[in-house]
């Protein structure tokens, strides 16, 4: 009976304890929280009444200290406490014409009670109903980090420096970007991984990789993470573009033509391997550090660091005519001698339009600039068919070209924006329109070309031809990362993120989806062996027979 008694004495006290000590990541883990909060919602640390970043350096020795759940809500009490009175207001009642999109909004997790004490959560309660209330305008340009100036002296060899860093962007994420909802794993969760990463990183590099770890888990193909560790400067590129298919990569264009004939490389050329890695374990090895929002942009960004080595001298398994070949090529730094070889092989001359045969128009739309409009128009508008290829970067052109493919304005795009009164919030825009009344409208069938390399301007501008009514898209998934992009500076790193939401009028999903065509197809590699563009042939069969 006794030995029964210690047990669930033992198991009493492991259980009781257990919740109440905290561990490192814990703490840090609801810190953060806490003090992306306050910075957003607190109405004196929003207004700028307080250096912030400081308050963290202060606070976080205090936080190490506290063993428990209710010595670390006393060590947070006490903070918000110094902060100052927070003034009861009326209650906050939103503008009548605002239509809330909450699907990224929660704050549930301020009556944790494995968190924070009773007390403690009813402070962070109060303080939302009494927030801080903006006088500022939502813009493209906002800056969600506020004073981003204080960014640009951290010093990352300092733990403190990279848990405020790390806090900042974990913060920016939480409240201010649009697509937290869509994520595979939840931002929460992101947070406890990556803590622990950027608490122990012995140098700049382990820090940039923890990061750069972080922000591939938005899963938005507009984000990525740079540092001064991005490019070595002695960096080697192979000296042709490629594309992976059925995991094999395969030439699609050279850009150092030169350096290509000497290894005799051409295009439809099939790498199997590159210093005994196969393109598949490349293709894993990488998920962690390349933000995609899609397996398809995925494999089309993860190709640029597949074709770019840190030694001069690169084993290259060929497969060709059945048979494996391996090469030892040398590869060459864009800022050596050949860099304006590649820069030249990287911008040949493309049309911006033609007439192909049977009386269907071509347009590249990545080439095609406003001021080439008119012309374009006025060359193609007797066409049967005009193909709009966006397997490219637009330049702009979508509202001279909706006015001449509609014959009334049609509404193509909604948005959502933050709602900078109530940080996490974002708030239904108004439709956006695109053509104009127009008789004389061109009547033929409009086709677009969308894949891979389609992303935000091209996806934007493919939904803004699709109210032409005629439209037909052809090809494959896009990148899924409509909208602007917010980018941001730290001292030696970069990132970027989609910094609205981009929806079709009746609300149906843009992001990570893309441009779902009508008509799938996809290239193959006996297709690029050939010298085919498979996508452009299926649109004009699909432009004769009508399917």
């Amino acid at each position: 009976m006794k030995k029964i008694t210690l047990f669930f004495l033992i198991v009493f006290s492991q259980t009781v304890f257990g919740y109440s000590k905290f561990t490192e990541t814990q703490k840090l883990v609801a810190t953060c929280k806490v003090w992306g909060y306050l910075k957003y919602y607190h109405p004196k640390v929003a207004h700028g009444d307080f250096n912030w970043d400081k308050q963290l350096f202060e606070v976080l020795p205090k936080i190490e200290q506290a063993q428990t759940k209710e010595e670390f809500s006393l060590v947070i009490e006490n903070w918000i406490d110094s902060l100052g009175e927070v003034k009861q207001i009326a209650p906050i009642i939103p503008p009548k014409d605002i239509e809330f999109f909450d699907k990224n909004f929660d704050l549930s997790w301020i009556n944790n009670d494995k968190l924070f004490s009773k007390n403690l959560s009813k402070k962070l309660k109060f303080i939302e109903n009494n927030r801080f209330q903006s006088t500022e305008e939502f813009e493209p340009g906002f800056d969600g980090l506020k004073n981003i100036k204080n960014y640009f002296d951290l010093d990352y060899n300092s733990k403190g420096s990279r848990i405020l860093m790390l806090f900042a962007y974990w913060n920016l994420i939480e409240y201010y970007f649009p697509y937290k909802y869509l994520m595979d794993q939840k931002w929460d969760k992101t947070l406890e991984q990556i803590l622990p990463l950027a608490v122990e990183a012995k140098d700049k590099n382990d820090f940039y990789q923890a990061l750069k770890k972080m922000s591939t888990k938005i899963n938005d193909s507009h984000g990525y993470f740079f540092g001064a560790t991005k490019w070595n400067p002695e960096s080697r590129y192979f000296p042709a573009n490629c594309k992976i298919i059925d995991n094999k990569m395969v030439v699609t264009e050279i850009v150092g033509d030169s350096l290509a004939q000497a290894d005799n490389i051409k295009i439809g050329d099939v790498i199997t391997k590159i210093n005994d890695k196969t393109i598949k374990e490349f293709i894993e090895k990488n998920r962690d550090l390349v933000c995609a929002s899609n397996e398809a942009s995925y494999l089309n960004k993860v190709v640029e660091t597949i074709l770019r080595s840190d030694s001069e001298q690169v084993k290259v398994e060929f497969l060709k005519d059945g048979k494996y070949e391996i090469k030892s090529m040398t590869w060459y730094n864009y800022h050596d001698s050949h860099r304006n070889e590649f820069k030249k092989g990287a911008m040949k001359k493309k049309e911006k339009f033609k007439l192909l045969d049977s009386n269907i128009g071509y347009v590249n739309m990545g080439v095609i600039k406003v001021k080439d409009v008119p012309d374009m128009i006025e060359a193609l508008r007797s066409t049967k068919a005009i193909v709009f290829d966006m397997r490219n970067y637009p330049n702009g052109t979508f509202n001279d070209i909706a006015n001449f493919l509609n014959s009334e304005e049609k509404k193509f795009v909604i948005y959502t924006f933050p709602y900078l009164n109530y940080p996490g919030r974002y708030v239904w825009t108004e439709e956006r329109n695109c053509g104009s009344e127009n008789k004389d409208n061109y009547k033929g069938k409009v086709i677009v070309l969308l894949n891979e390399d389609s992303i935000s301007q091209s996806e934007w501008t493919a939904m803004c031809f699709q109210t032409a009514g005629n439209t037909t898209i052809i090809g494959s998934q896009t990148a899924g990362a409509d909208g602007n992009v917010f980018g941001l500076d730290f001292k030696e790193f970069h990132t970027a993120y989609s910094g609205i939401g981009v929806y079709y009028p009746d609300r149906r999903e843009t992001q990570r989806i893309g441009i779902i065509p009508d008509i799938e197809i996809k290239p193959t590699i006996l297709g690029i062996q050939q010298g085919k563009d498979e996508v452009l042939e299926r649109a004009l069969l699909f432009i004769e027979i009508g399917k």
